[in-house]
């Protein structure tokens, strides 16, 4: 089968189609045919290895050191499922499936092995009425924008800024508060406003001109994607001080702690990620309340043109990797 294969740490030159054999399954796991799968900003960190040294090393014992052992990314897809081992008992082979196996589980590739039930990731069935293109990108930005906001437990009429709310998980995040009822402020680059704004943001603000954490308006839920909330341009008290003087929560992609100090709650996502949020964020799809941003799509051999675009940071909601020749079915 045709895959990409992650040769080394670095540049996307490291991502090469090459021709590797197709999985073989176990008892407890199914073959997937992968139709769609997509670019996130996790997987471009995870091919650079770009991470704080207290964490670069122990991801290279688990990765390899000098080199990749896992040698095929890609976290989300979206495709149909070839075989089943013996004790599977959840799906069957035909059956339209989306989610992901976490990291490094080779989604970039004409079939993956995963088990019925990852341990680090979620599978379920496509609903009809949603595509596979749609379906591949819930996995990682629809469920971790659901998982953020339940922890901020936003009640109707609530304030909420989304910080980095152009990407995968922002465009979702967006659209997630405005069904809670929430009033939302996105922020992001000048590009990317008039795409905010369609997906019904109320308010959208340039980060590249205007510092959210300096105009003075207070909010009941900051929601940092990007986690540069707390970079030297925004540091703690400063960016703390834009939360409501009510019951003010910050959820974070990077943050989770009580600070004495300010009184201020900053939430984390622990709860493990389930079938029963990925299909209930499919059918949000299906019936139309929430819309999938696609900015781009790229055939499997121009992975690593997708990866080179997606770290321009002007992505646009996500990016589709067409891994099956599937122009009827996407």
């Amino acid at each position: 089968m045709k895959a990409i294969v992650w040769t080394h740490y670095g540049s996307p030159d490291g991502l090469q189609l090459q021709e590797v054999a197709k999985p073989t399954i176990k008892d407890n796991e199914i073959l997937i045919k992968v139709y769609a799968s997509t670019v996130t900003a996790g997987d471009c960190e995870m091919r650079r290895l770009k991470f704080p040294f207290w964490l670069s090393l122990p991801m290279r014992a688990w990765i390899g050191f000098r080199r990749p052992r896992k040698s095929i990314l890609g976290q989300e897809l979206a495709g149909e499922v070839a075989e089943v081992g013996s004790g599977v008992t959840r799906f069957k082979p035909g059956d339209a499936v989306f989610g992901t196996g976490g990291f490094g589980h080779g989604a970039y590739a004409e079939y993956v092995s995963l088990p019925e039930n990852p341990d680090t990731g979620v599978l379920a069935i496509k609903p009809a009425g949603v595509s596979y293109e749609e379906a591949a990108t819930v996995a990682v930005g629809g469920l971790e924008a659901l998982r953020f906001l339940r922890n901020a437990n936003i009640q109707p009429g609530e304030s909420v800024l989304i910080n980095g709310a152009g990407g995968s998980i922002g465009t979702y995040g967006i659209q997630l508060a405005k069904y809670f009822g929430a009033e939302v402020t996105g922020v992001d680059s000048s590009a990317k406003l008039d795409m905010l704004s369609a997906l019904n943001a109320d308010h959208v603000i340039d980060y590249t001109r205007e510092d959210f954490a300096k105009g003075g308006q207070r909010y009941d839920v900051i929601f940092d994607v990007v986690g540069k909330v707390f970079c030297a341009k925004h540091p703690f008290a400063q960016a703390s001080r834009s939360l409501s003087d009510g019951d003010p929560r910050l959820s974070s992609m990077l943050r989770g702690k009580w600070t004495e100090r300010t009184g201020k709650l900053i939430i984390a996502g622990t709860e493990p990620l389930t079938a029963e949020d990925l299909s209930f964020l499919a059918h949000l799809i299906e019936v139309g309340t929430l819309k999938p941003v696609i900015d781009r799509r790229y055939p499997l051999a121009q992975t690593a043109e997708a990866h080179r675009y997606v770290e321009t940071g002007q992505k646009k909601g996500n990016l589709i990797i067409h891994v099956a020749n599937t122009a009827t079915t996407l």
